[in-house]
């Protein structure tokens, strides 16, 4: 089964070049950024070798996840260039 990809460049294509800014020059995006990829990670790792985990704790990841990124995604929406 092809799983279908969760990291930020695969999420939003479209704006590499902000999210590359942001990672050099913004702390809290960068910091963000890593928290994201750890529970992409995760939640990835649980999918693909079906590690055992309630509903309940794979839903909360999941959140977690989509929460992340929402707030990546402000950000990347609000930044302009210097």
């Amino acid at each position: 089964m092809q799983l279908q990809q969760h990291d930020l460049h695969h999420e939003f294509p479209e704006h590499r070049e902000e999210i590359n800014a942001l990672k050099t020059s913004d702390g809290h995006f960068s910091k963000l950024c890593d928290e994201y990829h750890e529970v992409n990670r995760h939640v990835q790792e649980i999918e693909e070798h079906d590690v055992p985990i309630t509903d309940f704790e794979f839903e909360i990841l999941k959140k977690q996840r989509l929460r992340l990124k929402d707030e990546l995604y402000a950000m990347i929406r609000a930044y302009s260039p210097q």
